[in-house]
């Protein structure tokens, strides 16, 4: 990470001599949490949990940012080696967790590429890369068959969206340009006798306050770019404004109303897409990791 180049920010910071990237985060691979989650869709939660691992840092400034704790260099942190990081999966394995969640990986995508080299062959449970979707080509051709399930966001249609609310203005033509190579990789989705996923591409959109339309815009660049058949789509209401008290862009401090959620989901059912939906009791602040402890 000499010149890191790991995601599409090409930074350049010197990540090895404990400069930090743009994402907040030197070389050294930072997680906050490791446990049983019961709150991902429900072929990743199951009845047992998903195995999560939360990384620190991000690559993306939300100003809705759910994980702004750690994400921008809070709460409990610790460091470990790619070895460290091996062994984690398997004691979460160990605990029951239906799979390996890998939460916010971006930054920290090579080191995890060693880890799992180390520890593939002796896990029994499929890896889920859960990401913003804002990822780099060359890092996730890193990755081929070594995750069985991408977990990607895909959170706007619109470059000026994406330059307000995520300071990242490529954000639309990158995203969608990794989520095509993350679905060449792990092809059309496949669940298990159990309704487990074992391997597939679940892309998640957050519908925004005021943002309906770039929803829809979103959703229609995702059905021209994949077979909506193969793929499972994870249309989220779980807006929290509480996350977004402080930002400029009065739009963001209220929640998403059902009008706007329902047309949302409207449009995603006639472009064909199947998935899952959320209740709007789902924006709730309570689902959201505490960091501190």
């Amino acid at each position: 990470m000499s010149g890191c180049n790991l995601c599409p920010r090409s930074c350049g910071a010197d990540r090895t001599l404990g400069e930090l990237g743009f994402c907040g985060e030197s070389n050294k691979i930072t997680v906050s949490r490791a446990s049983l989650h019961l709150w991902e869709e429900p072929p990743i939660s199951g009845v047992r949990g998903s195995g999560t691992i939360f990384f620190c840092g991000c690559n993306l400034k939300c100003v809705f940012c759910q994980n702004r704790v750690i994400s921008s260099g809070g709460g409990v942190r610790r460091e470990l080696s790619a070895y460290e990081l091996s062994e984690l999966m398997l004691e979460l394995e160990a605990s029951g967790a239906h799979n390996i969640n890998l939460v916010t990986p971006t930054h920290f995508s090579d080191s995890i590429a060693r880890s799992l080299e180390q520890v593939r062959h002796k896990l029994k449970i499929p890896v889920v890369y859960n990401s913003s979707g804002y990822e780099s080509l060359g890092a996730l051709k890193r990755l081929d068959g070594l995750v069985d399930i991408y977990l990607p966001d895909f959170k706007y249609a619109s470059a000026d969206l994406a330059e307000k609310y995520s300071s990242a203005p490529d954000y639309p033509e990158v995203a969608l340009a990794a989520i095509s190579e993350m679905f060449r990789q792990v092809g059309e989705c496949a669940l298990g006798e159990d309704g487990l996923m074992k391997k597939g591409l679940i892309v998640r959109h957050l519908v925004l306050p005021a943002c309906r339309h770039d929803s829809m815009k979103a959703l229609d660049l995702l059905a021209d770019a994949l077979p909506v058949k193969q793929i499972k789509l994870s249309l989220m209401s779980q807006y929290t404004p509480e996350f977004a008290s402080e930002c400029e862009y009065k739009n963001l401090h209220r929640r998403v109303t059902s009008f706007e959620y329902n047309s949302v989901l409207e449009h995603a059912v006639s472009l064909g897409f199947d998935g899952y939906f959320q209740s709007l009791s789902s924006a709730s602040a309570q689902y959201t990791p505490n960091f501190e402890e």
